[in-house]
C-alpha cells in the first residue's frame, strides 16, 4: 500500500526534475521489455501474487502490458491447440469454460 502511494508521489517529484533516487536505480540495473512484464505480470497473476503483479506492471506502459499479455494468450492458445491437436477457438472456448460454439 505505502509503495503505491511512493509511486504516485514520485510522479510529481519525476515531473519537477527530481526522481525518486531506489527508481533511478532500478532504471539504471536494466530495462525490462514489454514481453518479459507480461509474462511475469501472467505468471504472478496464475498464484495471485499481488506484488510481483504491480512490480511488472510497473516495467512498462499499460498499454503496452495490455499487448503483451495478449500476445502471451495468443501464443498460448495456439501451443496449446496443436498440442491438444484442435482448434484455437475450441481451445479457447475450453480455457473460459464456455460451451463449444
Amino acid at each position: 500500500m505505502f509503495d503505491r502511494i511512493r509511486r504516485y508521489a514520485g510522479r510529481f517529484r519525476g515531473a519537477e526534475g527530481t526522481e525518486v533516487p531506489e527508481r533511478r536505480a532500478s532504471r539504471e540495473r536494466r530495462a525490462h521489455n514489454l514481453f518479459e512484464a507480461a509474462a511475469v505480470y501472467v505468471a504472478a497473476r496464475a498464484v495471485d501474487d499481488q506484488e510481483r503483479m504491480e512490480e511488472a506492471a510497473g516495467w512498462v506502459s499499460p498499454e503496452a502490458l495490455s499487448f503483451g499479455v495478449s500476445e502471451l494468450a495468443c501464443r498460448a492458445v495456439v501451443a496449446l491447440a496443436r498440442e491438444r491437436d484442435e482448434s484455437p477457438a475450441t481451445v479457447a472456448r475450453d480455457l473460459l469454460g464456455l460451451p463449444v460454439a
